[in-house]
């Protein structure tokens, strides 16, 4: 057999015969067991009454006695006595007829026959008793009408004791014969059955052998394949013994494996490789960080040499200028007309080295060296001081900057020489990034919030504003390159990080509609504040607050 097909149609086919023929010997058995069952009570049944038969024919004798000797009862009595013995004949009759008389079998016939030769012969006996009663009844002398009667029922109980004997026999006979036939069949069809469970055990047997158990081993050994499969053991492989469904599962399970197994030797390749570009993506990412690190150092090392080289001279030529100023407030030869100029000089000379610790600062907040100087400033002194600061840088490039101080002046505690360096850097952002750019206002404002007043120092222009990834200008050396100014993308990030060291907060957004409708850039810093005005003793718990901080 090459097909599961036909070995599960065999297995269902027997399955199917054997209860069929299960099905068959019990109703064949039934229908015995019924037969043999029905004849043993048709005999039982002709048995009861063929005793109310014999009872029946003793009150007819005795009513038939009765009338003889005792002329004045009445009729009636032998009447319903002879009427009730022809209803028991009948009835017997008729249980033959429907017991043995309507039977095929030719020993049932023949046993009728037997049955009603004696039936007739009791019929005939009580038409004869009836004739003799008649008789005696006739005869005037009792003494006579005796004698009649007694030979009456003598040759009356000759002519029925023996066919009711005879009748009685034979179906207690019968009733023996079907008790012995229960018993017979009973024996007949236990070991019947036994031999039929013998037979469907072997049968069950020879299809296990030969179907069930070798189709379980080949799926046992293809699952334990696939386990192995499953557990990384690409080498195994199945043998094809049949051509079946079996067979041609096994084949495509090994050209499955045969797959796996080239593809799996593809994929370390390809791992081995990927593993190699990461180690040489890996060493080529460490020396560009050596190399970032190393420009790092660098730029910080320039930073602080700049400052250093810088500072120096300047701090001559402010020496220098402070000598001249007082020697010419004292009296000196030198015309009067040069202090404007001394003043001039060191304005800018001042300026410029407010510049170098600019620098020096930028340098040592790089290393993470920088500490804030913080104590009670004035947010506009700081806000005015960065205009002044850039005020000729504007005229330059014909830029209005202005100063709105707002209605109240805020006490910070702050390091004023950071913040006015974040708020010039961000004037200088506005100078040198937006382009088009006519009008830059600083202004300070006060908030009320759940954390108290708060001072706003806001950077408004009226350029074309920030791009919409405007979070990302916070990122360290993240530069918006439209503008083609030179610069090293560190002013926000600086003073993002200037503010929040200040438990402030710096937000970017869009100028209001007094500079340009829908345009322009706004930077505001958010930072805490005490007020100026609040009086004495409102001044002097913000300065205790802020020197205890």
């Amino acid at each position: 057999m090459r097909s599961l097909k036909v070995r599960f149609a065999l297995l269902l086919g027997g399955t199917a015969l054997i209860a069929l023929m299960a099905a068959g010997g019990v109703l064949w058995s039934t229908r015995l067991s019924e037969h043999v069952i029905e004849r043993t009570l048709a005999a039982q049944h002709r048995l009861e009454l063929m005793a109310e038969l014999s009872g029946r024919l003793a009150q007819f004798g005795l009513a038939a006695i009765e009338s003889v000797n005792n002329p004045e009862a009445p009729p009636e009595a032998l009447s319903v006595t002879r009427g009730r013995v022809d209803q028991a004949l009948n009835a017997v009759d008729d249980a033959l007829g429907r017991g043995l008389g309507s039977s095929s079998d030719p020993q049932d016939r023949i046993q009728y026959l037997a049955r009603t030769r004696p039936l007739a012969s009791v019929r005939a006996a009580r038409a004869m008793l009836d004739r003799q009663v008649r008789i005696a009844q006739r005869e005037s002398e009792p003494e006579r009408r005796r004698n009649a009667m007694q030979g009456a029922l003598n040759g009356f109980g000759a002519m029925t004791g023996p066919p009711l004997s005879m009748l009685i026999e034979a179906e207690r006979r019968s009733m023996q014969v079907g008790s012995e036939d229960a018993r017979t069949l009973s024996q007949r069809l236990t070991a019947a059955s036994l031999a039929a469970m013998v037979l469907a055990l072997a049968f069950v047997g020879l299809l296990y052998r030969t179907v069930t158990r070798p189709t379980l081993a080949r799926i046992a050994e293809i699952r334990r394949a696939a386990t192995a499969v499953g557990s990384g053991a690409l080498d195994t492989r199945l043998s094809v013994e049949t051509r079946d469904e079996l067979g041609v599962l096994v084949a495509n399970f090994n050209r499955m494996v045969a797959r796996l197994s080239r593809r799996e030797g593809r994929l370390a390749a390809d791992r081995a490789a990927l593993e190699d570009t990461v180690q040489a993506r890996t060493a080529d990412l460490r020396a560009a960080n050596e190399r970032l690190e190393m420009v790092d150092r660098s730029r910080r090392r320039f930073f602080a040499d700049v400052s250093h080289e810088l500072r120096t001279p300047l701090t001559v030529i402010l020496g220098e200028c402070d000598l001249a100023q007082r020697s010419i407030e004292r009296g000196s030869p030198r015309p009067a007309d040069f202090t404007p100029v001394f003043g001039t000089i060191r304005k800018r000379a001042q300026r410029l080295k407010r510049r170098v610790e600019d620098l020096l600062r930028v340098a040592r907040s790089e290393s993470g060296q920088i500490e804030l100087d913080r104590r009670p400033v004035s947010a506009v002194a700081i806000a005015s001081d960065a205009v002044d600061g850039l005020a000729s840088e504007a005229a330059r490039r014909r830029i209005e900057l202005v100063l709105e101080p707002g209605a109240r002046d805020l006490e910070l505690s702050a390091d004023p020489e950071w913040l006015r360096q974040v708020i010039e850097s961000l004037i200088d952002n506005a100078f040198r990034h937006a382009s088009g750019l006519t009008r830059v206002v600083v202004s300070v404002d006060e908030r009320f919030d759940g954390e108290g007043e708060r001072a706003l120092i806001a950077i408004e222009d009226d350029g074309p504003g920030f791009p919409e990834d405007a979070e990302g200008l916070f990122e360290r050396f993240r530069r918006d390159n439209h503008s083609g100014e030179p610069g090293f993308g560190i002013g926000l990030a600086l003073a993002r990080w200037v503010v929040e060291r200040h438990d402030g907060r710096i937000g970017l957004g869009k100028a209001g509609p007094g500079l340009k409708s829908n345009a322009g850039a706004r930077v505001v810093l958010d930072l805490p504040a005490f007020d100026l005005t609040a009086g004495p003793d409102g001044y002097g718990a913000a300065r205790e607050r802020i020197d205890a901080g």
